[in-house]
């Protein structure tokens, strides 16, 4: 499945939702996906990042690490995965900013047909995880995405993780996702990097 490429971008401020993307990525190559990983920017002055601790720090490492998405990043794509820690229930005006920029393509219909799913993090239990997924599947459908769930075909997600997608609580200490969180992320980046190949196989068919 060397001719099937994922995109996985995501915002990650302390590292747990990075922990997820990568579990993905993981499970996705390991299907025989070329997979890129993408971190979201900033979209706040270095002042206010200073008021978090360990923002800035974070941030830095990780931007060194990962690349911005990208308008090419997308269409290269067959399938796109998003990440996103919870923001009051809602997707990051960091992620935000990056799925705004894709109205080019969105405007020629470059995207429509691919694999889309999402994930996130949050800080408590009911910190808005499956609002955050759902509010990321609203941009998805006026993408013209074919949303990719998780649901319930994978043990796993009944004990961690959404049907919606992949999740992880990391607390007020902003832990590290738990091993049953990581094989819900294993089982959306091994399904997406399926069901993207399946997508592509069908609209060359349908081409010929």
């Amino acid at each position: 499945m060397a001719d099937t490429n994922i995109l996985i971008a995501f915002y990650s401020r302390n590292g747990s939702t990075e922990a997820l993307a990568k579990a993905m990525a993981e499970a996705a190559s390991a299907e025989g996906a070329e997979v890129r990983l993408r971190r979201a920017r900033e979209v706040v002055s270095d002042e206010v990042m200073g008021m978090a601790p360990g923002w800035r720090e974070n941030a830095a490492r990780m931007n060194e690490q990962y690349a911005a998405p990208s308008s090419e990043d997308a269409e290269w794509a067959d399938g796109i995965i998003f990440g996103s820690p919870t923001r009051f229930g809602n997707v990051s005006s960091e992620l935000k900013a990056y799925v705004d920029s894709l109205g080019g393509l969105w405007f020629q219909g470059k995207l429509v047909g691919k694999a889309g799913s999402a994930f996130t993090s949050t800080a408590t239990p009911h910190g808005g995880n499956e609002s955050t997924i759902l509010s990321m599947y609203n941009f998805m459908a006026h993408l013209g995405l074919i949303i990719v769930p998780l649901g319930y075909g994978d043990a796993a997600v009944f004990g961690a993780g959404t049907p919606y997608g992949a999740s992880s609580v990391a607390g007020s200490t902003s832990n590290p996702p738990s091993a049953e969180e990581l094989v819900v992320a294993r089982a959306q980046g091994k399904r997406v990097a399926l069901v993207a190949r399946a997508l592509k196989i069908a609209g060359e068919t349908a081409r010929r």
